[in-house]
């Protein structure tokens, strides 16, 4: 069911409009005036706007409707406009497509021509609205990010999500097995979100010691102990009005979540050694391979900061379920190396690109890229052979550089 926006000073126009979409399935809503449309467009999408083209009494030149029609596209440019008016002209029809519209219906109307357009326009629409985004996503994650790609139909949600989420300051969590690419995926949320001209920062929460997981995240001040020969920012204070990408958020010290907790609800905390509180605004963006939720049940993660990371959670499929990405991922593995190590090498052979279809990769991505790597190393002609990728045949672990070597 797809929403539409009816503008019109006529009752009986609004009224006759929304039972005859009604009966196509289409839920509609109502405004009488050009504030009305801007009211109604801040609230929440829509599939189509059908306006008319005049609002004050007794006016029949258009242009209260033809001056509005850019400024509804720059809130929206894939929102399709259907203009109509009873004082329909062929030039006022091309001025208002020239401004914008998509397609023009005279009062009063033919059912079965108005809903043709009805229906082409929100098929038009909600296509160009998918490949904005796709395009958008693809974009950066084959520019910015160059080593994800994402054709294979299971990564479609993800790419989907992300220029969806990024805007936004919602929390992130990004789930999914080891290699299979999350912090490409937060490179990817903060660079189309609106902190991208700050850097965003890192911390990989299961290489933090107990000890100094506060001092890693808050800072210190000069003193506060030991080792602490001068002032430190912390990881929070370095990403205020940016991103925090936390790895491995699973490994947090249960002792130390509560302390987290309070940054991520309020955006205090203070350094250690020092009682002066500081504040840092601060998008999250976590990640972890763990299943978080069966340790909260093991009494291992709160539950109340499970509930402030994962507003939204962004799953990543294993590379064995994303198979269609294989070849494409290996290709720009190939060129990146070959480019690196200077080889001069243009492909796989039809042996090579059998092994990596067959192979399950349990380290994901990352594993491919390090076979990838190895083989530009060992590679002799300008293509890829099966021997080169050092796989098994039945798909398992893939062999060592010793252990090519020693072949």
């Amino acid at each position: 069911m797809s929403r539409v926006l009816i503008a019109d000073d006529q009752r009986d126009v609004l009224e006759a409009l929304r039972i005859l979409l009604k009966g196509e399935g289409h839920q509609t809503e109502s405004v009488t005036s050009v504030s009305g449309i801007f009211n109604a467009l801040q609230q929440r999408d829509y599939a189509l706007l059908m306006m008319d083209l005049n609002y004050t009494r007794d006016t029949t030149s258009g242009q209260e409707g033809l001056e509005v029609i850019p400024k509804i596209q720059a809130l929206d440019s894939t929102l399709p406009i259907v203009v109509m008016t009873a004082w329909a002209t062929i030039d006022l029809a091309v001025e208002a497509m020239k401004r914008g519209a998509r397609d023009f219906v005279p009062k009063p109307w033919d059912n079965e021509r108005l809903l043709t357009i009805v229906r082409t326009q929100i098929e038009l629409g909600s296509a160009l609205r998918k490949g904005r985004k796709l395009e958008a996503a693809n974009k950066l994650l084959g520019g910015n990010v160059p080593n994800m790609i994402a054709d294979a139909p299971s990564m479609r949600p993800v790419v989907e999500m992300i220029p969806r989420v990024a805007p936004s300051d919602a929390n992130v969590l990004i789930t999914g097995e080891n290699g299979t690419g999350k912090s490409l995926i937060a490179q990817a949320l903060h660079a189309l979100s609106p902190r991208a001209s700050h850097s965003m920062i890192t911390v990989n929460m299961g290489g933090l010691s107990e000890t100094l997981f506060e001092s890693e995240l808050f800072g210190h001040v000069k003193g506060a102990f030991t080792d602490a020969k001068t002032d430190r920012a912390g990881r929070f204070e370095l990403a205020d009005e940016s991103s925090l990408f936390m790895d491995e958020i699973a490994n947090i010290p249960l002792n130390q979540q509560a302390k987290l907790l309070r940054v991520i609800e309020t955006g205090e905390f203070e350094r250690v050694g020092s009682s002066k509180t500081l504040h840092a605004n601060v998008r999250i963006i976590s990640a972890t391979n763990a299943n978080l939720a069966d340790k909260v049940a093991a009494g291992r993660f709160r539950q109340d900061l499970l509930f402030r990371l994962n507003t939204i959670e962004i799953p990543l499929p294993p590379l064995r379920d994303r198979r269609e990405d294989i070849i494409s991922l290996a290709n720009n593995f190939l060129r990146m190396h070959a480019q690196r190590y200077r080889k001069e090498l243009v492909g796989f052979d039809e042996t090579a690109r059998d092994r990596l279809l067959q192979h399950s990769f349990p380290g994901n991505v990352r594993e491919l890229d390090h076979v990838i790597e190895r083989a530009v190393l060992m590679a002799r002609g300008s293509h890829l052979k099966a021997a080169d990728l050092g796989l098994t045949s039945g798909g398992g672990e893939s062999k060592t550089l010793e252990d090519m070597s020693l072949e």
